[in-house]
């Protein structure tokens, strides 16, 4: 089911979630599925983002959200919290036994040959679990600057190539928003094509006819909320008056019974 929502007519619009109490938001709006931001579940937990979370924690978040959902569910793993391939496949069979039905994992600025031998341990593992697990492969070849200018599409085809020989399914390309680069890219590649959220990207009924499948809000949601729990907190403390607490609330009630 949720490989299928990478082949609509229009892209599979992401929405992130952080906790079970976002995850089950998102979904109540209409969310075909979840996926989860990692910066956000990291934060949330009380850690910093960058393949520091603890699996124990990371996991037991991941089964909270599976727990108030009925719609498919994909967990960002980061790098797999591991170098060695077959701690990654353990790591991301944890994840599927607490329900995740896809995963993202990225090459960050490791070498793609390590992601490569990560994806082919977890397409193993997967395969003994009985999960036709969706793996979306994120390259961070434009936002780290890996290559020179110009070259970033010429770089980003050639891992395509190699994560696809491996066993990826999608292709998640951090910071891309130039059209004339998504579509080479995603007419380049059988990987289904994911974008982000992004400073200069195009709406995404546009996105479409340039080949995306897919579009995700990252941590730009958590994000969007820290700045304006920290406004109302500041206001707060400042002046001590409730009506900015309680202008925009949603009714307790409606909260409770989303649960």
């Amino acid at each position: 089911m949720f490989r299928d929502l990478h082949l609509q007519t229009q892209p599979l619009r992401l929405p992130n979630a952080w906790d079970a109490g976002s995850a089950r938001l998102i979904a109540s709006l209409g969310s075909q599925a979840i996926a989860t931001t990692s910066a956000g579940v990291a934060w949330s937990l009380g850690y910093r983002d960058g393949d520091v979370l603890p699996m124990d924690e990371h996991v037991a978040a991941v089964r909270r959200m599976a727990r108030v959902l009925d719609v498919p569910l994909s967990v960002d793993v980061e790098g797999g919290y591991a170098s060695g391939a077959a701690v990654v496949a353990d790591n991301v069979a944890r994840f599927m036994d607490a329900g995740a039905v896809g995963i993202n994992i990225q090459d960050g600025s490791e070498e793609p040959a390590l992601l490569c031998r990560k994806i082919e341990a977890i397409r193993a593992a997967a395969q003994r679990e009985g999960v036709p697990l969706y793996i979306n492969v994120r390259t961070d070849v434009y936002t780290r600057k890996l290559v020179v200018a110009g070259k970033e599409a010429d770089e980003v085809l050639h891992r395509a190539a190699d994560y696809h020989a491996a066993g990826a399914d999608g292709l998640f390309v951090l910071g891309l928003t130039a059209q004339d680069e998504i579509r080479r890219i995603a007419a380049g590649t059988p990987l289904l094509l994911n974008v982000i959220v992004w400073p200069g990207l195009a709406p995404v009924n546009e996105l479409a006819a340039l080949g995306v499948r897919r579009v995700s809000a990252g941590s730009w949601l958590p994000q969007t909320m820290w700045a304006q729990t920290q406004a109302l907190v500041r206001g707060f403390l400042t002046d001590g008056r409730s009506e900015p607490l309680l202008a925009g609330a949603a009714p307790y009630g409606d909260v409770n019974a989303a649960f």
